[in-house]
């Protein structure tokens, strides 16, 4: 990497300031979007699509909501000419639908254009020829003049064609390369185009300014179209469009300042698809209006379901943090993130918000087709107890006490740390159960008497050591009776014992589910759950279960300051 002497800017910067753009904070309004995925993402890919792949993807992009689809070079080749003839002869147009097709500044290629869309309801014929200095002193090797007069002739061809042809046509124009075009030529090029056409208010032009190589930081993309939207003729009856690949990952802001900049309608693909670094990502600009609460018109409401048909037909793979679409876009492993979601979830289920305002997801994963089970919170070795509890509760409606969801966050992470993977919520739950619930050994519980005057006298019969034993206590309660005799009997020690139990699902089939920890004479704390349809039972087994974690946590149980009474 020694070699920077041999580059230098290569784009062009408008000759008058041209920075109104930067007055506005956000987009108010979607613009026109344009699919390309069926030119320019087809092209790009290793092995493009079929004629019934086409046409599967077609109807995808429909399903979307795109109103204009370019389908097409239709002269290029026999499989783009059948597709279209195949999507006017079967009626597969919509009536609400625009269709686009690509063609060369050269007659027999404009010729074959227009007999492809014989019979058409409505279509945009995108003329285009490259006018960067690049192109015109190392591929055309020709003058400006000549790069405009490819430009008029192809104009006049149009012109002729379609007056010639059945159908309604619209006509757009790219100066392709156009970023590394001078802003002075690029706007020549354009408006003797825009003079040939003479566009009007019932029949509007469409200029179109690509990045075909983005090579400039987005803020002078966007003071290039600023400067053309001022300067074009016809402007009122001109839709401005952008096509912004993405060479130096700046598309999506591209396009964003472009339409801040007075752009009304955008090119792009799915994903962002697209030869070398492709194109820009229609997803991402659509949900990233969508997020400031700007109604993008594009129907994403089923991002698995179009990613899941995007990467069979195209058989290429959007990558995990792929924004919006990428498996793990959502995902929280870190604790810090997971707790935070979590309590923000809470935040606004008590609160009734209107607003989405929750830590860490930009828009609410639901909108878009993504759950919160299995999608938001994901549990790791770098998991914290805010995550894991969550997704107790969420899946498995068990809503564990704050001290409890610590010491079970610890036993998870050494789970998933030894096995070095993500655990599923059912491995979670699995171990939960394993840890906790209703753990009856080394003492298994088996029945309890109580009387009371003064006090809550207690029999508890209890198995250990495949022998039953009945032990007897007082408290103030009855699950403090039981503690005192399980505590006098086996000869250990405790405090602090705290008990809180919800219900754990609705209806006759309906149980309770207890938790009690305590506090070990050593320091150590010690939780238990017991689940039952007897809420007491349930009780007395979340502290069965807390006492046979502190008895088998460590041998000798000397060293931790109590024994087992035999």
């Amino acid at each position: 990497m020694k070699n920077t002497e041999k580059y230098s800017r290569g784009y062009f910067t408008p000759p008058v300031k041209s920075l109104k753009w930067t007055e506005k904070e956000y987009i108010e309004a979607a613009p026109t979007w344009c699919s390309v995925d069926l030119r320019d993402g087809n092209q790009a890919l290793i092995v493009p699509m079929s004629l019934e792949e086409k046409l599967e993807y077609f109807q995808l992009l429909l399903e979307v909501g795109f109103k204009e689809i370019e389908v097409g070079f239709p002269a290029a080749s026999d499989t783009e000419y059948a597709f279209l003839r195949t999507l006017i002869e079967q009626n597969l147009i919509p009536e609400d639908v625009t269709i686009q097709v690509l063609t060369q500044s050269r007659e027999h290629i404009i010729k074959k254009t227009f007999e492809s869309l014989k019979g058409v309801n409505k279509a945009v014929v995108h003329l285009y020829n490259s006018t960067s200095v690049a192109q015109r002193e190392q591929v055309f090797q020709k003058s400006e003049q000549e790069i405009i007069d490819i430009a008029v002739t192809g104009a006049k061809l149009l012109s002729k064609y379609a007056a010639e042809t059945e159908g309604n046509f619209q006509f757009q124009y790219s100066p392709e390369s156009f970023t590394g075009t001078e802003m002075e030529f690029a706007l020549n090029i354009c408006n003797s185009v825009l003079d040939i056409w003479q566009p009007t208010v019932e029949n509007k032009v469409i200029i179109n300014l690509p990045a075909t190589v983005s090579m400039s930081m987005p803020h002078v993309y966007a003071s290039q179209i600023e400067y053309m939207s001022e300067h074009l003729s016809f402007r009122d009856n001109v839709i401005l469009s952008l096509h912004p690949h993405n060479d130096r990952g700046t598309g999506v802001a591209d396009a964003e300042l472009g339409v801040l900049a007075g752009a009304q309608r955008v090119e792009g693909t799915l994903f962002g698809n697209g030869e070398r670094t492709g194109n820009v990502d229609i997803v991402t600009l659509a949900l990233n209006m969508y997020s400031h609460g700007v109604e993008p018109n594009l129907n994403f409401s089923n991002i698995p379901g179009i990613l899941a048909k995007y990467e069979k037909l195209t058989r290429m793979r959007v990558p995990e943090r792929h924004p919006y679409g990428g498996e793990l876009v959502f995902t929280a492993f870190s604790g810090s993130h997971q707790d935070a979601i979590a309590k923000g979830m809470k935040w606004r289920e008590e609160k009734n918000r209107d607003y989405w305002t929750v830590p860490y997801l930009l828009i609410d994963p639901k909108d878009i087709g993504r759950q919160y089970e299995g999608d938001i919170i994901r549990i790791n070795s770098q998991s914290g107890k805010g995550g894991i509890g969550y997704i107790l509760k969420q899946n498995y409606g068990l809503d564990l006490p704050a001290k409890m969801r610590e010491s079970f966050g610890y036993a998870v992470k050494k789970v998933s740390d030894t096995l070095h993977k993500e655990l599923m919520p059912d491995e979670i739950h699995d171990i939960f159960l394993n840890e906790y619930v209703n753990i009856d050994a080394p003492v298994e519980f088996i029945e309890y008497q109580f009387s009371q005057k003064n006090s809550y006298d207690t029999t508890v019969a209890v198995k250990k050591d495949n022998t039953v034993h009945e032990y007897s206590g007082k408290g103030n309660g009855r699950l403090d009776a039981i503690s005192n005799a399980l505590q006098s009997s086996l000869g250990i020690q405790y405090k602090d014992l705290v008990y809180t139990e919800h219900a754990l699902e609705t209806g006759s089939e309906s149980k309770a589910v207890s938790y009690v920890g305590f506090t070990a004479t050593n320091g150590s704390v010690y939780w238990g759950c017991g689940i039952d349809a007897d809420i007491m039972t349930s009780s007395i087994k979340a502290l069965f279960s807390a006492v046979n974690n502190m008895v088998s946590s460590e041998q000798p149980a000397a060293e931790q300051g109590y024994s087992l009474s035999k």
